[in-house]
């Protein structure tokens, strides 16, 4: 596939009038996994929903390819794909409903939105948990479903927030080499974490504090 470069220039979001990111910038290309890290509150989950179009800027601008994200609904249309943290799951749905409705959403065949959604599950080690209700899902687990509904659509952009989160060791390393396996499909992957395994398994690392951000490792 050919995933578009994500740029991020001059990047500033608040709350209620207090600064929660302060003029970040940065420029990442297809085939790249980039880890971004920093305590909780750093900034780091409103840098991807930024992204995404789904936090207001206060100011600064995120281009996707030559296209500006505008909004949620541009994000997807440019192939954005996130993963919130909290996994958003539908928890009265099975797992496999949950990775399949996008999947029919964006007008995949129902045969070949099946076939993806069970695939994406097998891989995330819950082939058999497909049909299992969220609801009766471990919290890693449905963290690993919520990752499995990103992998399925194949995005150009995947944003991971915590993705690791509640997830065990080797559950943690199979996360992690997913990402890095669609990074080396072609597509941006984007990371958040405070896991530092995780951030070293990165290809690149930004790190946030107090929403302001020093380069680690520069993306390449």
């Amino acid at each position: 596939m050919s995933a578009p470069t994500v740029r991020v220039e001059g990047v500033c979001v608040a709350y209620d009038g207090e600064p929660a990111l302060h003029d970040v910038s940065f420029t990442v290309h297809p085939g790249t996994l980039l880890a971004v890290t920093g305590p909780s509150g750093a900034g780091k989950s409103s840098l991807l929903w930024a992204i995404c179009g789904a936090q207001p800027l206060a100011a600064g601008t995120v281009h996707v390819g030559d296209q500006p994200v505008t909004g949620h609904e541009e994000a997807v249309r440019l192939g954005v794909s996130l993963v919130p943290q909290g996994n958003g799951l539908a928890t009265m749905l099975s797992a496999e409903e949950n990775v399949v409705v996008p999947l029919l959403a964006a007008g995949v065949p129902a045969g070949e939105a099946w076939e993806q959604a069970g695939a994406a599950l097998e891989s995330t080690g819950l082939g058999e948990s497909g049909r299992h209700l969220v609801e009766e899902l471990s919290g890693g687990q449905q963290q690993r479903v919520a990752v499995a509904r990103a992998l399925a659509q194949r995005a150009a952009v995947i944003l991971a927030d915590e993705p690791t989160s509640d997830v065990d060791a080797g559950n943690r390393e199979r996360v992690v080499a997913l990402l890095r396996a669609e990074a080396r499909r072609g597509a941006v992957v984007i990371m958040s974490t405070h896991d530092p395994e995780a951030a070293a398994a990165s290809d690149a690392e930004l790190a946030l504090h107090e929403g302001v951000m020093t380069v680690v490792r520069a993306p390449r």
